[in-house]
Formats: structure tokens, sequence, C-alpha cells
């Protein structure tokens, strides 16, 4: 949902931004607010985090939750659910909140954004050079999907499905256990 009618800067969105109680994102002057989340989706992100955090700790990678706000070549400013940046962070400005050079981004799929997630959100996304992968999770079922950035900059897709499964996230040389993923989340019957 559009805040404002009429258009506003970044950095007056900068400044409204951080004196905000709640979450927005940012691109061309419009400002929309971000919704509240459900339980499954806060506790997938959080299970997220720990298990790529836990992976990486001995690794020259920082892992961000939610709250960080991520700025792309095209003008987005975003939240994703989860980022990773290899190396060290660079910022947008003096206020150092604001990240440029992620290496992977998640984000969890809720009803609302899944279509926008998989596609404008990963387009703008694609416009940083340091992107690499990008990891989409249902909430609702037992599946994980990865798109790893190659060399010759095509994206290569791989997918994951049920409970049993293992997905790799090819930058990192890392797999994750999609049990571990889920642990803790309560599908609805399907009868």
């Amino acid at each position: 949902m559009a805040l404002p009618n009429r258009a506003i800067s970044p950095d007056d969105y900068l400044k409204m931004e951080r004196e905000s109680q709640i979450k927005h994102e940012y691109f061309a002057g419009e400002v929309f607010a971000m919704a509240g989340a459900s339980p499954n989706h806060n506790i997938i992100t959080a299970s997220a985090n720990r298990h790529v955090g836990n992976q990486l700790a001995q690794r020259p990678c920082i892992v961000f939750s939610s709250d960080q706000k991520v700025k792309t070549a095209t003008g987005l400013y975003t939240y994703p659910d989860v980022t990773v940046v290899c190396g060290k962070p660079i910022y947008d400005d003096k206020h150092a909140d604001i990240l440029t050079n992620p290496t992977l981004i998640v984000e969890v799929l809720s009803p609302t954004t899944e279509k926008y997630d998989r596609g404008k959100k990963f387009e703008h996304y694609r416009s940083l050079p340091s992107f690499q992968e990008y990891m989409l999770i249902a909430q609702d079922a037992y599946w994980v999907e990865v798109f790893s950035r190659q060399e010759n900059g095509e994206w290569l897709y791989q997918s994951a499905i049920g409970a049993d499964s293992m997905i790799a996230l090819r930058t990192f040389g890392i797999t994750l256990s999609l049990a571990e993923l889920y642990q803790k989340i309560d599908f609805p019957d399907e009868t």
C-alpha cells in the first residue's frame, strides 16, 4: 500500500523511516508500508537466520535479520527477511544503516508478497553486483528454491521439496536441511 499521493525524495523517505516505528519500502518516490508477518513466517525467518549464520560463523560473512535495510542499484529500499554480506559491509551513507552489497538474500514467501518477491523484487536485487544467491522459502509447505548467479551472469535454479530434502547454497559451499528450516512449523491439516 503506497502512503502519500505525492512523490517524495529518497532523503525525505530516509528521514521519515529513521523516525518510524514501522518499516516501509521505498521506490521511485513512493513509500509502501510493510505488513506484519504470520507466526510461521517469523519462525522460518529466525530459523533461516540461525542455520545460515551457524554455517557461516567461521567465514568472513555477516548475517543480518529482517531489520536490516538494503538499497539496490535501481533505487529500491527494502528489508529482506535475511541478508548475508561476505567481506566488509558497504553502507549507503554516514548513518551506516543501509547495505548496498548483499551476497545472499532470503525471502520467506507469503500470499500477498510471493508474486512481487519472485518478479520485480528479484529484478531489483539482480541490479547489485555483489548479489550471488536468492533463496525463497514457502511458509505453507516444505519447499525451498535457490537462484545462484553463474559466472556468465545467468541464474541457476534449484528446488527442494519435502522434509527430508536438502538445499545447497553454492556460493558458500553449504547445504541446509529443510527439516531444520521448518522445525517447529505447524502446517494446516490438508484434509
